[in-house]
């Protein structure tokens, strides 16, 4: 019975420390993110974690849009944005890789065989 409660213990031992490990992504971060003809889009991404589940809006001059699927593994996020153009839908599908006042992002657009677009969003002072 002891070893039982012990292996619990360090179950619970180990669960909280894993969320307190999980990087604090929660506010408003920019990033200038590289469009169409080698322009850059100014974009404004805000951020909610509760957990490991992620939420908030990203918004550029063409509009503000909710995130989907959001969720936050240690220091990984992901997160989808379906937008409109032309009368067409698509999702775009972001990674970031959160490593203190920065988030080096990866996104994809689904079903579409264009390259990955990175970019940095940096925190909002």
């Amino acid at each position: 019975m002891n070893r039982k409660y012990m292996f619990l213990s360090a179950c619970l031992v180990l669960a909280l420390a894993t969320l307190a490990l999980a990087a604090d992504v929660s506010g408003k971060w920019t990033a200038q993110v590289p469009g169409r003809g080698g322009q850059t889009v100014e974009t404004t991404i805000t951020l909610k974690a509760e957990g490991d589940k992620l939420t908030g809006t990203i918004s550029n001059p063409q509009g503000e849009s909710a995130i989907a699927d959001g969720k936050v593994s240690g220091d990984d996020i992901s997160f989808t944005v379906t937008r409109e153009f032309q009368g067409n839908s698509f999702k775009m599908i972001y990674k970031g890789k959160v490593a203190g006042e920065e988030i080096k992002f990866t996104r994809t657009i689904e079903g579409r065989d264009v390259p990955p677009t990175e970019f940095t969003a940096k925190k909002a002072k």
